[in-house]
């Protein structure tokens, strides 16, 4: 049997691993999707991906199966709840916060783009992902000229716990900036 040749960054953890053949680097094309991967990512600022990604499913009870609008509807009381439930996500006041506040910037971002989807497609050159051919990990930058202006922009618009290699981290794991290592069996 040939071995799977996988990156380097999904080891030997099999959530991890189904996350990496499944998910990451897949182009997502719909906004539910968008705004749960945002809101994990914001969540994930100062933490490891894996730590996140092992309390997705705690997340998507907590935040409404990452529906943007019942999201954006949450109130203090609600920050309250989610801060004091055992619901597993990461209780931190200021990233709870955050995501109330991204929802809401993501419905605007909606309405003035037709879809999120659409907005991060502008900033793409020709409006379609960027494939990168790197052979290592060390060759994959943290960010790029395209996160920095992406994250600059949604800074602007009011996102919070967003910068520029959360931004990158983002587009690498919708789909919108293509780096599975040349070697890897899931590079499209």
């Amino acid at each position: 049997m040939t071995e799977i040749k996988r990156c380097g960054w999904c080891g030997e953890d099999p959530l991890y691993r189904d996350y990496h053949d499944r998910e990451w680097g897949r182009e997502v094309t719909d906004d539910r999707t968008m705004f749960e991967f945002l809101t994990l990512e914001s969540a994930q600022a100062g933490l490891s991906w894996i730590t996140i990604l092992r309390k997705r499913e705690n997340y998507r009870r907590a935040f409404a199966g990452f529906d943007v609008e019942r999201v954006a509807a949450f109130t203090d009381a609600d920050v309250k709840r989610l801060l004091a439930d055992g619901s597993g996500i990461v209780r931190n006041r200021l990233k709870v916060a955050a995501a109330i506040t991204n929802a809401r910037r993501f419905i605007e971002v909606q309405r003035e783009f037709g879809s999120f989807c659409g907005y991060l497609r502008s900033f793409l050159p020709g409006g379609v992902p960027v494939v990168n051919r790197w052979t290592t990990l060390a060759e994959v930058p943290a960010s790029t000229p395209l996160s920095d202006a992406i994250a600059g922009d949604m800074k602007r618009r009011g996102f919070r716990f967003f910068g520029t290699t959360i931004c990158y981290a983002h587009l690498q794991a919708v789909g919108y900036v293509n780096d599975h290592l040349a070697d890897c069996d899931f590079r499209p």
